[in-house]
């Protein structure tokens, strides 16, 4: 089953009408995104807690690493170029870090408050090689943005 992006924002928007706990929000986010498509193998945020410093936030699937430089991986590269990285096959990824054996292909989109400060980063594994496309990116950062961020329009 892959996503229906129209409906899963629809239900994130219903579930989170009011919250505005950082927390709570990432964990109702990631529930639903986790389950909504097959592809999604590990869904979580890493959160920032210092300069240049992620650890782990609320998260479905296996365990994730507990705490990620901005300087390592393809979550430490969303947090510093503050741009989704899309990527196909993450053993060609320079400095990727294996939190587990079975990812294949990752997206990462960074995450920004009403106020545009970076708070943390999406992490979606999948164990699917190129499991991930820009129209996945476009859509991710419209429920990210309807969440935490200033909704478009």
């Amino acid at each position: 089953m892959q996503i229906d992006y129209h409906n899963t924002a629809q239900t994130i928007a219903a579930l989170t009408e009011g919250e505005d706990d950082t927390v709570a929000l990432m964990a109702t986010v990631v529930c639903e995104l986790h389950h909504a498509d097959d592809r999604f193998d590990w869904t979580g945020f890493y959160r920032v807690t210092g300069p240049d410093l992620l650890k782990i936030g609320p998260y479905q699937g296996g365990h994730g690493c507990l705490v990620i430089p901005f300087s390592r991986g393809v979550c430490g590269a969303a947090a510093r170029t503050g741009e989704v990285q899309l990527v196909d096959d993450v053993m060609a990824f320079p400095g990727h870090i294996a939190c587990s054996s079975s990812t294949r292909s990752e997206i990462v989109l960074p995450v920004h408050d009403s106020s545009s400060n970076l708070i943390g980063v999406l992490d979606i594994d999948s164990d699917q090689p190129d499991a991930f496309t820009q129209t996945d990116a476009d859509a991710l950062n419209a429920i990210l943005n309807q969440v935490f961020g200033t909704p478009e329009g």
